[in-house]
């Protein structure tokens, strides 16, 4: 299903403040995270909160995923259990460094007899995920996987590889582009990792716009006050959409039904990007939808 991922914001999952905040945020996802946001001593609380908030819903449309802490750390299989339990939209593996570790989780799914509305994402936030990024989203091909997002950890990675994560993020530039290679080679969405710098928002334009570029389908946030620059870079624009449907409409003609490649507007337009036009058209469709609920929520919480 194509849905919009322009947004997708970390909420600690100690925090029921934010947890009960996050229903009336314009992001389009939300990660209730039980891993590196939470402090030890936190984890069963954190546990308790987010599968309790993924559970009692009121979100919308938008996206619910639990990032739940890895399989080898005292808390991983009670925090897979419960996720599994409190029904979220996906479950976000952190540290994936191959694709067995992929299988497995969907297996562990299946075996725990959860709905395959469950997804799975995974964390690329390590230098052997990295070499491993390819074979890691060829999962996404078998649908016994479920894998349908990568998300990049860039912090994480910064740690391991010692890198320095600068502005313009040059040296990370090589594995941002394999991921993302990775990502559609195999029809997986990916996500960008966060920017750290919360008041600097010139900065977190331009990072938006960089990953944009890189083909990224939106970006993870750490603060509320990202998303509106995060879901206005990551969306079409109104020339984008008007665009795509001419395109669209043009190659809808009968006269063009056997055409690969037409003259729309004074420019070669060919199949492929008709294709790509679809797509435009459908996140589109998604963004109004996410927008029609989330207005929808609000009004019902000024009645109660």
């Amino acid at each position: 299903m194509t849905r919009p991922r322009r947004s997708v914001l970390y909420m600690p999952g100690a925090n029921a403040k934010a947890l009960a905040k996050g229903r009336s945020l314009p992001a389009d996802a939300l990660i209730l995270d039980l891993e590196d946001s939470v402090a030890p001593d936190m984890k069963a609380l954190a546990r308790l909160q987010a599968c309790e908030a993924a559970r009692t819903g009121g979100f919308g449309r938008r996206e619910v995923v639990i990032r739940v802490n890895g399989p080898y750390t005292p808390w991983g299989r009670e925090d897979f259990l419960a996720a599994i339990a409190a029904r979220p939209d996906a479950i976000l593996l952190p540290k994936i460094e191959s694709a067995g570790e992929v299988m497995r989780a969907a297996r562990e799914l299946r075996e725990a007899g959860a709905p395959e509305t469950i997804r799975l994402w995974a964390m690329m936030e390590t230098p052997l995920a990295m070499l491993n990024a390819g074979s890691i989203a060829a999962t996404a091909a078998d649908p016994l996987s479920r894998l349908d997002v990568l998300v990049m950890g860039l912090n994480d990675l910064a740690k391991e590889t010692r890198a320095r994560l600068t502005l313009g993020r040059a040296a990370f530039t090589p594995w941002l582009a394999q991921c993302v290679a990775a990502a559609r080679a195999h029809h997986c969405d990916i996500v960008d990792g966060v920017f750290n710098a919360i008041g600097d928002e010139k900065g977190f334009r331009s990072e938006c716009e960089q990953g944009r570029d890189f083909g990224f389908d939106g970006k993870t946030l750490i603060h509320p006050s990202q998303i509106e620059a995060s879901n206005e870079i990551f969306a079409p624009s109104a020339a984008e959409i008007a665009q795509a449907r001419a395109i669209v409409e043009v190659f809808a003609r009968p006269e063009n039904a056997g055409l690969g490649v037409i003259q729309l507007d004074g420019r070669m337009v060919e199949r492929l990007h008709e294709e790509m036009a679809r797509r435009t058209l459908l996140i589109a469709e998604g963004i109004d939808a996410l927008s029609a609920s989330l207005g929808a929520l609000a009004t019902a919480a000024k009645t109660v």
